[in-house]
C-alpha cells in the first residue's frame, strides 16, 4: 500500500477499519480465553490462546504496516503483515483440529496447515517481493484446507459453527478480489473490512465451538 496513491477519505476509511479491527481483537481476544479458562480443560485454553493470539498478530501488524509513514519501517511492516496472515489461518484451524475433531483427521490438518504458514511466513519475510502469485494461492489453499476433511469437520462441529467458518472463509476469499481491483476507489479499506468481518466469523465459531 503506497500512501501517496489513496486519497485521504480512502485512508481516513482504512484507519477507522484497522482502529476497529484492533478494538475488537483487543476484547474478543481476552474475553475468549477467560471463558475457556473458566469452563474448558488445559488444551481448549491453550488451542484458543494460540487463536487469539494468531488474531491479534495479524490485526495489529496489518495496522502498523497501513498506518506507518516511514519509509524506512515500512519495508520491513510489510514483510509482517504479509506474513502474519500465514499465522492466522494456522491460527484460526488450531482449535478445531486441535479439540474438535480429535485424533482422527486433526492431527494431519493441524500439522498440514502449519506447515504451509510456516512456508509462507518464510517466502513473505525472506522473499518479499517474488512469488505474488503463489503467495494469494497459498493464501486461498491454506484457507480452504478444512475442505479436504469436510465430512470429518462436519461431524466433529455443530452447523452453527461449521457454516460461520464456512462464512469466514468465503469473506476473505471475496475480499482477496477487492484487494487485486486497484482501480476501484477505497478498495483496501473494502479488502480490510471484509477481513475484519471474516475474522468476526472465525471468531464467533470459535466462541460456539470452544466455550
Amino acid at each position: 500500500m503506497s500512501w501517496t496513491r489513496y486519497s485521504r477519505a480512502e485512508l481516513r476509511a482504512d484507519l477507522m477499519v484497522h482502529l476497529a479491527g484492533l478494538a475488537f481483537a483487543a476484547v474478543a481476544g481476552p474475553t475468549l480465553i477467560a471463558l475457556a479458562w473458566l469452563r474448558a480443560d488445559g488444551a481448549t485454553v491453550a488451542a484458543v490462546s494460540v487463536y487469539a493470539a494468531t488474531m491479534l498478530v495479524m490485526l495489529g501488524a496489518s495496522a502498523a504496516y497501513h498506518l506507518s509513514r516511514r519509509p524506512r519501517w515500512r519495508a520491513a511492516l510489510r514483510r509482517l503483515d504479509h506474513g502474519a496472515i500465514y499465522l492466522k489461518i494456522a491460527g484460526t484451524y488450531t482449535p478445531f483440529a486441535a479439540i474438535s475433531m480429535g485424533a482422527g483427521a486433526g492431527p494431519g490438518l493441524l500439522a498440514t496447515v502449519w506447515s504451509v504458514a510456516g512456508a509462507g511466513l518464510a517466502l513473505k519475510l525472506f522473499a518479499p517481493m517474488r512469488f505474488e502469485r503463489l503467495s494469494v494461492a497459498l493464501y486461498l489453499a491454506l484457507g480452504w484446507a478444512g475442505v479436504w476433511v469436510w465430512s470429518e469437520m462436519e461431524a466433529a462441529l455443530s452447523p452453527q459453527g461449521l457454516w460461520l467458518l464456512a462464512a469466514g472463509g468465503a469473506l476473505y476469499s471475496v475480499g482477496v478480489g477487492f484487494f487485486l481491483w486497484e482501480r476501484l476507489p477505497f478498495n483496501n479499506a473494502i479488502w480490510h473490512l471484509m477481513v475484519l468481518i471474516a475474522t468476526v466469523c472465525m471468531f464467533a465459531a470459535v466462541a460456539v465451538e470452544m466455550v
